[in-house]
């Protein structure tokens, strides 16, 4: 598998779709989905130069963290975060992008504080109003918010949200444009707050997330293909 080759053409697709719709390439960061990676691949694809990498399971990054730690690569969170795996997740994480819950956000606060860090974090959205994904309502967004911002040891860098699977990328699109604009409501509504990123896009919808705004694309097959 030639990590290089295929971390070329993704940053070259990201690169092309940024100028295309009038983005700086540089403002979009790619974060390499590792879930169920193994180490030795993953020291691979950090070597042909992925940056960041995005881990579904705490316990599977912390096996990982013991074998990849010293190495120069950021972790991000992408997963659903149970409360009581915060404080492995503080010390894991430069920045969780699944936080959908008050209750969660003070855990995260809690443990962050004992660890000296703040912790930068990622509101999850259920933009698409499915009850099997996790994430805070539509409506409910700026409230949480306002109640997170006063946390001392978290800070809120923007939202996160994962549309429904379509095989057609143009139907993800609309979700897309709806996270991006809850996202200018929220800053108009609270104007102490910046929300600067927003995680979403994947191997597969990723050029319209860019369309959209993205900032932050999760890419897992494209780099370490198929998971079997």
């Amino acid at each position: 598998m030639d990590f290089k080759k295929r971390l070329e053409n993704l940053k070259d697709r990201i690169n092309k779709t940024a100028l295309k719709c009038g983005r700086d390439p540089e403002s979009i960061h790619l974060v390499a989905v590792s879930k169920t990676i193994s180490a030795n691949r993953i020291r691979e694809a950090i070597k042909a130069g992925v940056t960041t990498l995005g881990e579904n399971y705490v316990q599977e990054a912390r096996n990982k963290f013991n074998v990849l730690g010293t190495l120069p690569v950021s972790w991000h969170f992408i997963g659903h975060l149970q409360s009581n795996k915060a404080k492995y997740a503080v010390r894991l994480f430069d920045l969780i992008h699944s936080v959908d819950s008050l209750k969660l956000a003070h855990e995260l606060n809690k443990q962050a504080s004992k660890v000296n860090k703040i912790q930068d974090i990622l509101i999850q959205i259920n933009i698409s109003k499915e009850p099997s994904k996790s994430g805070s309502d539509i409506q409910n967004a700026a409230n949480l918010i306002k109640d997170i911002v006063l946390l001392e040891n978290v800070s809120v860098k923007g939202l996160m949200a994962m549309p429904p699977f379509f095989n057609n990328p143009e139907k993800a699109r609309p979700y897309f444009t709806a996270l991006r604009d809850l996202r200018d409501q929220i800053e108009n509504v609270l104007s102490e707050v910046v929300l600067n990123e927003l995680s979403m896009g994947m191997t597969g919808d990723f050029e319209v997330a860019i369309e959209e705004g993205a900032t932050l694309v999760r890419i897992g097959t494209a780099i370490f293909g198929e998971r079997t």
